[in-house]
């Protein structure tokens, strides 16, 4: 992936297929912030569809049924709370559940409540853990099929 170097190289993620044939839809405004994502998803075999908006995550669930949503909660315009209702309002029309990660950069218990209530499963806070992240992710899709 063009211009990641960073601390991915050094990091190792235990189960370099942990993700294997994972839909995951990514939503940041950041770009750098994204491509990382985007590139540690990729590593534990995920398959990432990226975007950096609401609009364009809302338009890209028209024809992808991802596995898990990653959005973060801090973007201009419409936020991850505004992403996560419009998806859970249209779920409740007869749409299987998406398992959704809220990540944002307050790490405040307040942040977390306002996340989950607003329909996330978990919220992460900012800098990503690579190996936290992947391990969510896989725990989510897990407990999602058991369901």
């Amino acid at each position: 992936m063009r211009g990641i170097t960073s601390p991915i190289d050094s990091t190792k993620v235990d189960n370099l297929s942990a993700l294997d044939g994972l839909q995951v839809l990514v939503v940041d405004d950041n770009t750098d912030t994204r491509e990382l994502i985007d590139f540690v998803l990729q590593q534990s075999g995920a398959q990432v569809t990226s975007v950096s908006s609401v609009g364009e995550a809302l338009e890209a669930l028209v024809g992808l049924r991802p596995d898990v949503l990653v959005s973060d909660i801090g973007m201009p315009n419409e936020d991850g709370y505004s992403l996560i209702r419009k998806v859970r309002a249209q779920e409740a029309l007869g749409g299987e559940k998406i398992p959704a990660v809220a990540l944002t950069a307050f790490a405040s218990d307040e942040e977390r409540r306002l996340a989950l209530q607003a329909g996330f499963q978990v919220h992460l806070s900012k800098p990503i853990e690579p190996e936290e992240l992947v391990t969510v992710v896989a725990n989510l899709v897990k407990g999602s099929k058991q369901v």
